[in-house]
């Protein structure tokens, strides 16, 4: 792929394809758009600490930093791993996204979620 060059001189590689980073990138912004939803319904709640706290401190714009701080640390792990543990990763965050933000989109819109809880 392409190699590109910090600061540091340090030569980092891009990780996986363009489809691939831009597919991160789609499921990234759903999700993105169903936990702002979270905070604008009363009948679903955020579960991640982070992203209730940082909703909690600067309302729903902590909520957009939250997913900016997740998906810049995505890219810069990809960045930092060596391949083909690189696309390996990014596969799998895609797929974890897709079926968080694929169980969200279903919640936000059926009001039940598309993965039952696991505990009773």
């Amino acid at each position: 792929m392409v190699d590109t060059a910090d600061a540091f001189g340090i030569g980092l590689d891009r990780p996986g394809t363009t489809s691939l980073r831009t597919a991160f990138f789609a499921v990234w912004f759903v999700d993105l758009v169903a936990t702002v939803g979270f905070f604008t319904v009363p009948y679903a709640y955020e579960l991640n600490p982070v992203t209730v706290f940082l909703h909690d401190l600067f309302g729903l714009a902590g909520v957009v930093l939250a997913a900016v701080i997740y998906a810049g640390a995505v890219i810069a792990i990809g960045y930092v791993l060596s391949r083909p543990f690189d696309v390996g990763f990014v596969v799998a965050i895609v797929c974890c996204y897709a079926l968080f933000a694929s169980n969200n989109v279903v919640l936000l819109v059926s009001r039940e979620p598309l993965l039952t809880p696991l505990m009773p």
